[in-house]
């Protein structure tokens, strides 16, 4: 009997420091970025290498708009972040304003949808 005790309160005590408070939750955040993209290669480029940037969740990639929407974890990454790794790889780019912003994602997410260019599982 006393042994089922000491499992529980085992137990108990190491599911507290296991359970993440709500608070601790992804918090997702979406910036459409500027990007100067000649060529679908400009994106396989940005795809994937920006793909495997710590905190970030989805990219979408609008070759004609020359836009990059960007999906991340603001827990794990920001958006200065994002603008360095995307001049690490020889693509500078620059924050789009969000009622353009907007427009673009949409546009973007539809075309995609259609081709099916999305972020590498």
């Amino acid at each position: 009997m006393r042994n089922i005790f000491v499992s529980l309160f085992i137990f108990a005590l190491c599911s507290l420091f296991f359970v993440q408070p709500v608070s601790a939750k992804a918090d997702k955040q979406t910036v459409v970025l500027s990007c100067d993209l000649h060529c679908q290669g400009c994106c396989d480029k940005i795809m994937k290498n920006i793909a495997f940037e710590k905190g970030v969740k989805d990219l979408v990639c609008d070759l004609q708009g020359k836009t990059v929407t960007v999906t991340y974890d603001a827990q794990k990454t920001d958006v200065e972040t994002l603008l360095k790794a995307f001049a690490k790889i020889g693509k500078p780019a620059k924050v789009v304003n969000n009622a353009e912003a907007n427009t673009k994602a949409n546009a973007a997410k539809q075309t995609d949808a259609e081709t099916g260019a999305s972020m590498p599982q």
